[in-house]
């Protein structure tokens, strides 16, 4: 349904909630367009019809539920202003392309940690899309889904992208380029793979994804942007066929946003020689940091080793952190 093109209207204190997991972004070589749902963590987000109706489309918010903020301390909750607040951004712009003028009542229930690079904003916008969708009966195709929960990004890192949102709504693993239009490929990895993720308890800048990017370069040598595309492609060859013989060879390596930012992760190089040393395939920061993942095909016992070496690798510079195992999750989905 395109701009302006009035949806069905949805009778009052209709109601729909969707969930939407966590996500990993980059994966290392994919700046921007490599995303991945992991099934550790998930937000979800409920949108009903207001039963007073002004017929300006109001959004009220609420929000419950654990998280975590900088230094792994309790967090306020989330912004109850619709343009601050993530899902608030995406249920604007959905209403106001779709000359929907219903109120509506947003209620999140946070279950991503936010600002470790788990998508925690990215999680909210995903099912916040979803919920509006189904609600008004848009029928929207998954890019213009992801183009919606793009919008909530605002929130975080002031500007929109796509990869992390893309993972959340689409699940699994996700390549997205954007412009007009959006081109986006995604699949399901191998079921035989695991991704060990350490979250360490740290303090990280507010806004923090609009300061890490900050740190990036502005010119690339050709030499870097080569290998990052060579390392990227093989990457998601890897990913895409199964084949997990070509893990473990650095197709993970980037030489464009890793050292530029992993001065912001205390430790990070030995937590990566530690995860690698244990018997991890690849190891990468994972989205904007702090969190690091690394992937395995290992049994549960490598698992094991290769969380408790990550974990060896942070304490080893006095930062304590959590660790968890994860799987490809699905995508955004209604929930009953």
């Amino acid at each position: 349904m395109g701009a302006n093109a009035r949806a069905p209207r949805a009778a009052r204190g209709a109601r729909r909630r969707a969930r939407a997991y966590c996500s990993s972004a980059n994966l290392g070589p994919g700046f921007d367009a490599f995303g991945l749902a992991l099934d550790a963590f998930y937000d979800e987000v409920s949108v009903s019809i207001a039963g007073r109706n002004s017929g300006s489309g109001r959004i009220s918010i609420t929000s419950t539920g654990p998280r975590r903020g900088p230094a792994g301390r309790a967090a306020p909750l989330l912004p109850a202003d619709p343009d601050s607040n993530t899902a608030g951004l995406v249920a604007r712009h959905m209403l106001k392309s779709h000359d929907i003028t219903d109120d509506i009542t947003i209620a999140i229930k946070k279950g991503v940690p936010t600002g470790l690079g788990l998508g925690s904003s990215a999680a909210s916008a995903a099912a916040a899309a979803v919920a509006c969708d189904s609600l008004f009966g848009l029928g929207l195709a998954p890019a213009e889904l992801v183009a919606a929960a793009g919008e909530g990004e605002r929130a975080s890192a002031g500007t929109v992208h796509y990869d992390n949102v893309a993972a959340s709504v689409m699940g699994g693993f996700v390549v997205v380029r954007p412009g007009s239009p959006m081109a986006l490929a995604g699949f399901r990895p191998s079921p035989r793979l695991r991704f060990c993720v350490a979250i360490p308890t740290i303090k990280v800048p507010d806004k923090k994804t609009a300061v890490s990017r900050g740190v990036l370069p502005k010119k690339v040598p050709l030499g870097d942007s080569a290998s990052n595309t060579a390392n990227a492609a093989l990457l998601a060859a890897a990913l895409a066929t199964g084949d997990n013989s070509m893990l473990g060879s650095g197709i993970t390596a980037d030489a464009i946003a890793e050292p530029a930012r992993k001065h912001m992760i205390p430790g990070f190089e030995r937590v990566k020689e530690a995860a690698l040393g244990a018997g991890a395939k690849e190891v990468m920061i994972s989205g904007a940091g702090p969190s690091v993942i690394s992937i395995t095909t290992g049994a549960p016992k490598t698992q094991q080793k290769i969380t408790a070496a990550m974990s060896a690798g942070f304490r080893s510079v006095g930062v304590p952190c959590r660790t968890v195992v994860c799987r490809p999750a699905g995508g955004a989905r209604i929930v009953s």
